[in-house]
């Protein structure tokens, strides 16, 4: 019998900080009709003669900020670290690749190389949480396309989503606890940012979101599949597990792109609003991200730690993700078999 195959999947980092490479990483990310789902034209006026070429040499500043010349991006370095933790749990039934949505090592190189093994079967781990058409859908889809062009196919699946897993939940809990939460004078659960309108299009109902008072802030039948609704949930049962009130933490939503309306409270908006209540210490955690990257190195605890600062803040603390944690890797394990 053949192995069993299994394919982990990030969202992607640039070769290098260069802004040569950082540009040709947003420009794939960007492109991507899932993550900027308006009219292909106009998704390619902004991308690549916007977007891409202002933000490029900025992005690459930030990124230069957190790279490493031996082990590269953190996302890419813990990514690594999972990929090589997971195999040894799994043993030689299994062959296992890593891909990036976005970028190397690529979706289509990994799948390359399930195929040489020739495996039985593939399991397919988005490394997202909460699913998001721009994130997980985007990995699917990208997957599935891929595949359907094989002359033989082997039974692929996929784990749609793993927002409410014990473990992962159990990991976030512990990295927040030794922090010892009851020192923070307030908890910010700061999940990274999607328009609105893609909330809403994943309603298919037409009838709950931004219709119903408080339509994310519980998990219903009529909301299972919405990210913001699976996120509140994620930070609710963290917050349970460490006995945080619900007066005292807030869930909010970073990296904003553009003018249109993503999703909210903005968790900029957040630290002002605090930072004018005379809230001195804040921790927080980013429990959309498996791995820590630009996302939570800089923008939580250095761009989000100055403003906040500036404001009349003292301490921003973030709690680290999930890395390479022997508990997320159990949890892997258990999402793969």
């Amino acid at each position: 019998m053949g192995k069993k195959g299994v394919l982990l999947v990030n969202l992607g980092t640039p070769d290098s900080p260069s802004t040569a490479d950082v540009r040709k990483y947003l420009d794939e990310f960007l492109m991507d009709g899932r993550v900027i789902d308006v009219n292909p034209v106009l998704r390619a006026a902004l991308v690549k003669g916007i977007i891409v070429p202002f933000r490029g040499p900025k992005s690459a500043k930030l990124y230069r900020e957190i790279w490493s010349d031996e082990t590269g991006s953190p996302l890419m370095h813990y990514s690594l670290k999972q990929l090589e933790l997971l195999k040894l749990r799994l043993g030689e039934e299994y062959h296992v690749e890593l891909a990036m949505r976005y970028q190397s090592p690529s979706i289509e190189s990994a799948l390359d190389k399930l195929k040489n093994a020739q495996v039985d079967s593939i399991r397919v781990l988005p490394l997202f949480p909460h699913y998001a058409s721009a994130s997980s859908g985007s990995v699917l889809e990208k997957v599935m396309l891929l595949v359907s062009k094989w002359l033989t196919i082997p039974n692929v699946s996929f784990v749609n989503s793993f927002h409410d897993n014990p473990k992962m939940i159990e990991v976030f809990a512990q990295n927040g606890d030794k922090h010892k939460p009851e020192n923070f004078d307030h908890i910010l659960f700061s999940f990274h940012g999607l328009p609105q309108r893609q909330l809403v299009k994943s309603d298919h109902s037409g009838l709950h979101c931004l219709k119903v008072a408080d339509c994310c802030s519980s998990l219903n039948e009529n909301n299972k599949f919405c990210y913001s609704a699976q996120c509140h949930h994620t930070a609710y049962l963290i917050a349970e597990r460490l006995q945080i009130s619900k007066e005292k933490y807030t869930v909010c939503f970073q990296s904003r792109l553009g003018k249109d309306p993503w999703v909210k409270p903005y968790t900029s908006e957040v630290i002002k609003e605090l930072a004018a209540k005379n809230v001195k210490r804040l921790l927080v955690f980013c429990p959309a991200f498996v791995a820590d990257c630009l996302e939570t190195v800089y923008e939580v605890s250095v761009e989000y730690g100055d403003e906040f600062k500036h404001l009349g803040g003292e301490r921003v603390q973030l709690v680290e993700s999930l890395n390479d944690h022997p508990l997320w890797i159990e949890a892997m394990e258990e999402l793969v078999r």
